[in-house]
């Protein structure tokens, strides 16, 4: 699926960085490579990524170690969408062995054309996760 998804963004004439692995390896350590991707979408502003995992859960995890960033596992086009517009997420990650090509294509092109919607609730809430993040400040109670 990588080298499918390669091609495909660069044919829509997306700027494509692979942080690797290049070649599948059942036994490669996915934070490796991961942490590396998330790394650099945190480091440009305007950048979004894209993980790759078997499941797409660890990758997933990992990503959302990175301070500041916010990454998705999704399964088909609506959580794409509402990832990006709802929760303003920078990498979408995607499960290899439960995802055919035609729906990951899919879904990257909609996780990509979709932007943040910026809506109040939204927002605040994404303020929230900020605040904890940076300070572990809970959230008050209603």
């Amino acid at each position: 699926m990588l080298g499918d998804l390669v091609a495909f963004l660069e044919s829509e004439g997306h700027d494509v960085v692979n942080h690797g692995p290049h070649a599948y390896d059942a036994l490669d350590d996915y934070p490796v490579y991961v942490l590396r991707a998330a790394e650099a979408v945190a480091a440009e502003p305007d950048s979004l990524g894209i993980v790759l995992g078997g499941s797409g859960n660890g990758e997933q995890m990992a990503a959302n170690k990175v301070k500041g960033l916010r990454a998705a596992l999704c399964w088909d086009e609506e959580l794409a969408r509402l990832a990006r517009e709802h929760n303003d997420a920078r990498v979408i990650s995607l499960g290899g062995r439960t995802t055919d090509t035609a729906l990951a294509r899919a879904m990257v092109r909609t996780f990509l054309a979709t932007p943040f919607s910026g809506e109040e609730r939204h927002a605040r809430r994404i303020a929230m996760l900020e605040a904890y993040e940076a300070e572990g400040t809970l959230p008050p109670l209603p």
